[in-house]
């Protein structure tokens, strides 16, 4: 693959932009455009229409529902979408769990979980950090006991930053089903859960910026039936990796950085700091570091064409994407200065935003920026993706 974009794949970023124009609501549009809390119906309305056009599940197979669409064309359409004020993809049952199904799932577990995924009738929690675990997935220590007849498993244990849990009906998770494995990686088992399950309780953590997006999830005695195990028991390490594998490559958010340096180039302009030339050299080395992430998404994309696993250039993206863009946020906050001071959660909503007691451009900015500081954890640490370039690299003399 060359590291440009051919004429076809121009005329398909032209497609994109333009249904993105047409048919994005203007409400949601706004909302993202201004950083406001978006609620599960501005997602769902946004992913009915996705998957109207067939457009919402670029990662899946034809035959269930994909558009058959390049590695290219993926990343281009994510770049589009956001670029236009789209919402972004929620990733977890879209492009988590569905690759796994796919790629592991029984006839059954295809039939009863894919199409509802598509339709977003379903959303789905990732149940895999627990406390005391963090980003070491190895260290799970929830339990999975099958019962004696050989019906269903007994699971009890604790899981934590559980992203939209509120919204989620069923959830995916990581589960120790032999203790006495002898590796931590062993002995692990990838369960469907039902949210509605008794047993099964959710309670919200609230973060810095006010919101309660992430929860808490107590399993106390909850049983799965057997037909919710994906895969091999005891194999749910593999699948678990497989999965993070599809995260990371869309970690990066090139889309989100992009559309975050427009911003900033546009307060600089409404603040009167266009011509500062501190600040215009500060977003000037954000474009080069944006441009060098680029190229190594591409890259990216040539090692998926050659079906070359990227699990380190995956790494590496997570790494310098999440980096960049906390460093993008903190920008515009400087930028914006003592008008972005003023911080109240209930002004943040399109319905109040006249209530704002400064600029509306300006009324979620500190908020953003304060949520941004979870990008360097989840998806797997920052410091856990050094260790595995680090490995990687040694691993190469």
């Amino acid at each position: 693959m060359k590291l440009q974009f051919s004429a076809a794949d121009e005329a398909f970023r032209l497609e994109v932009r333009t249904f993105v124009k047409e048919h994005l609501p203007a409400d949601i549009r706004r909302k993202v455009e201004l950083g406001l809390r978006l609620e599960h119906a501005d997602y769902v309305t946004w992913f009915r229409i996705l998957e109207a056009r067939g457009w919402l599940t670029p990662g899946w197979p034809v035959e269930h529902g994909g558009p058959g669409w390049s590695h290219v064309q993926r990343y281009i359409f994510d770049e589009e979408t956001l670029l236009g004020g789209a919402p972004r993809i929620i990733a977890s049952g879209i492009q988590m769990l569905g690759p796994v199904l796919h790629a592991f799932g029984t006839e059954e577990q295809k039939r009863k979980y894919l199409p509802d995924i598509r339709q977003s009738n379903t959303w789905w929690a990732q149940g895999f950090s627990e406390p005391g675990a963090g980003s070491d997935l190895a260290a799970v220590r929830t339990t999975a006991v099958l019962e004696p007849d050989g019906q269903h498993f007994v699971v009890n244990g604790h899981k934590v930053w559980t992203s939209y849990a509120q919204w989620c009906s069923m959830m995916f998770a990581l589960v120790r089903t032999d203790p006495n494995a002898s590796k931590p990686q062993e002995g692990i088992s990838f369960l469907l859960i039902d949210m509605a399950s008794p047993g099964l309780t959710v309670r919200p953590i609230r973060m810095l910026e006010g919101g309660t997006d992430l929860n808490e999830c107590y399993l106390d005695n909850v049983r799965v039936p057997v037909e919710n195990l994906v895969g091999e028991l005891h194999k749910g390490w593999s699948y678990g990796k497989y999965l993070l594998g599809h995260e990371r490559t869309g970690i990066a958010g090139i889309g989100s950085c992009k559309q975050q340096l427009a911003r900033a180039r546009q307060l600089a302009q409404q603040q009167g700091l266009g011509d500062d030339p501190v600040l215009q050299a500060r977003l000037a080395q954000f474009e080069v570091e944006l441009m060098a992430l680029e190229f190594t998404a591409l890259r990216l994309l040539s090692a998926h064409q050659q079906s070359r696993t990227p699990a380190v250039e995956a790494s590496m993206l997570k790494v310098r994407g999440t980096e960049l863009r906390q460093a993008i946020f903190e920008a515009l906050l400087d930028i914006a200065g003592p008008d972005a001071v003023p911080f109240s959660l209930d002004a943040q909503s399109l319905e109040h935003l006249d209530e704002a007691v400064t600029d509306p451009t300006l009324v979620a900015l500190a908020a953003n920026c304060l949520d941004a500081r979870k990008l360097t954890i989840y998806g797997g640490t920052n410091e856990v993706q050094r260790n595995l370039i680090a490995r990687a690299t040694l691993d190469a003399f």
